[in-house]
């Protein structure tokens, strides 16, 4: 769809406002047009009169309100109805604040809705996080005005979890929600009008308060048992020595480096072409083997063109078994976003990860090699495979969930007993096959990474209670309780990025151990 002059996408306009009462606001807000329908400023006050009500520019950062590109949530996902949801509660639910609701799509469009502060009388900014790497609320914070941050869970939360992180370390004058609830949204909206009576501090400190007051409490700590394998610290490391990892159409060139120097992991980075043609040199009869046992496995197998999208699976699957034969490598990590938007993959690699890691090898997505070099060496420490994920936070019910569009099915390791899963197209642009995998759920989790270029272990631990299923963001979504402080777990996301890696057990201690031996800083997440 074509861009509107202004910058704005048509849609956007279409459906809320013209640019010009994006730019005027003020009286021009006095309603959101979302899917035809007005929404009406609430007039009442509740106890305060209308002078003395806080004025608050309720922001919908968004690409598009209905998504028109392979991001989180999906591709087509309509916006709307949430963006009137919200818009709807907060009026009703906080009539002691003025709501102004406008929508912004970049940097550019904050910058704007700033340059009318003073104009709107506007006391202080509600920015609604919809979309992952949308860049609305820094600026809107940078400003300095007092500004509560809101994730759209499953949604925004990347962008969320990494803008904010870094933005704590140099502004004090905000505040954030991560809620599935709806109503901790509506608390802490209540704490601007402390605007019109105390200061900014008092502002960001109430809401904080009301994030922290409405995380429950940590539970027993209570799980299934579940026996680790662990080997020495020594053989661990001699064998790490031994390990190669094939990049394919990316990773970080510092990063292998690092991992070399720190590790003695080898990386072999490999174009796009060579894995093409290890992948059209598959046996067809083995790649209608491995198309039947995916078939006969899967509880569901719900994709377009189902034989034929296996197929390609099947065959990057082989193509992948036989690069990391021909280079002698127990991992594989592939650019697999970047190569199939290209077109230079046939298939993305998600199913044929599933195989490697149920069978003691390593499958690791989007060519991130500290992930990678993690479960390389856990898998030698513990012989079992990790989970790759896009963390979510979720203060309502103290739960980080871990979700990506691939998962093992063997979290306990080749030898242990596998769990259900369905065939599902890739999330995020609704094409191919990914892998939806129910995750065993009363067990102890650890996640982490291991840094080589920061020469750091960050850990933290969750109990696994829920495998969520919902359209929006990643097919696997695995909820863990936060064992732990759950606000700290909010601080490292700038640092170490988006990605952790999670395997069943209590690996504290023995991870503890690994860094002492590395001479590598452990930093508990939580």
């Amino acid at each position: 769809m074509k861009q509107a002059a202004s910058g704005l996408r048509e849609d956007a306009c279409r459906y809320c406002m013209s640019r010009r009462r994006f730019l005027v606001g003020g009286a021009a807000y006095a309603a959101l047009r979302i899917a035809g329908e007005t929404l009406p400023m609430v007039t009442e006050g509740g106890s305060l009169k209308a002078g003395q009500r806080p004025r608050v520019r309720l922001v919908f950062a968004c690409w598009a309100l209905v998504q028109d590109r392979p991001t989180w949530p999906h591709i087509g996902y309509d916006l709307r109805p949430e963006i009137e949801r919200v818009t709807r509660a907060l009026q009703t639910s906080c009539p002691e604040v003025e709501f102004l609701p406008a929508i912004a799509h970049t940097p550019e469009d904050a910058k704007t809705i700033l340059a009318q502060h003073d104009t709107d009388r506007v006391d202080g900014y509600l920015v609604y996080q919809m979309n992952n790497w949308i860049q609305v609320f820094p600026p809107i914070v940078a400003s300095g005005k007092p500004t509560l941050v809101a994730d759209f869970l499953f949604a925004g939360s990347g962008g969320f979890l990494r803008y904010t992180a870094q933005l704590r370390n140099q502004y004090r004058n905000f505040s954030f929600i991560a809620s599935s609830r709806l109503e901790d949204l509506v608390a802490a909206a209540r704490c601007f009008t402390l605007l019109k009576t105390g200061t900014v501090e008092d502002f960001v400190a109430a809401c904080d308060r009301v994030r922290q007051e409405r995380t429950p409490s940590e539970g027993p700590k209570e799980w299934k048992e579940d026996r680790l394998d662990v080997s020495t610290i020594g053989a661990c490391l001699e064998a790490v020595k031994r390990a190669k990892i094939v990049a394919v159409g990316g990773g970080s060139a510092d990063v292998a480096k690092a991992l070399q120097e720190t590790m003695g992991i080898t990386v072999e980075r490999v174009g796009f072409e060579e894995l093409t043609a290890a992948c059209e040199a598959a046996d067809p009869a083995e790649v209608e083997e491995v198309v039947e046992r995916w078939k006969n496995k899967a509880r569901v197998v719900r994709i377009e063109e189902p034989e034929e999208t296996l197929r390609q699976s099947a065959r990057n699957y082989l193509g992948q078994k036989a690069l990391m034969g021909k280079y002698q490598a127990e991992a594989i990590t592939i650019n697999c976003l970047g190569g199939f938007y290209s077109g230079r993959l046939a298939a993305y690699p998600c199913l044929g990860y599933v195989e490697l890691l149920n069978t003691g090898l390593i499958g690791a997505c989007e060519a991130d090699l500290v992930s990678t070099g993690t479960m390389v060496v856990m898998n030698h420490l513990i012989h079992r495979p990790g989970y790759i994920s896009d963390p979510v936070m979720d203060t309502s019910k103290r739960q980080i969930i871990y979700a990506h569009c691939v998962a093992t099915t063997k979290p306990f390791g080749p030898e242990g007993p596998e769990n259900d899963f369905e065939i599902l197209p890739h999330a995020e642009d609704q094409r191919g096959a990914s892998v939806r995998s129910f995750l065993p759920l009363g067990y102890l989790t650890s996640t982490l990474e291991i840094h080589p270029l920061r020469r750091e272990i960050l850990l933290h631990r969750g109990k696994a209670v829920e495998n969520i299923v919902l359209d929006r963001a990643c097919r696997t979504k695995l909820a863990c309780e936060v064992i732990g402080d759950m606000e700290k777990l909010f601080t490292f996301w700038d640092e170490y990025g988006w990605h952790r890696v999670t395997f069943y057990g209590d690996l504290r201690e023995p991870v503890k151990e690994l860094a002492q031996a590395l001479s590598f800083r452990f930093v508990e997440e939580a």
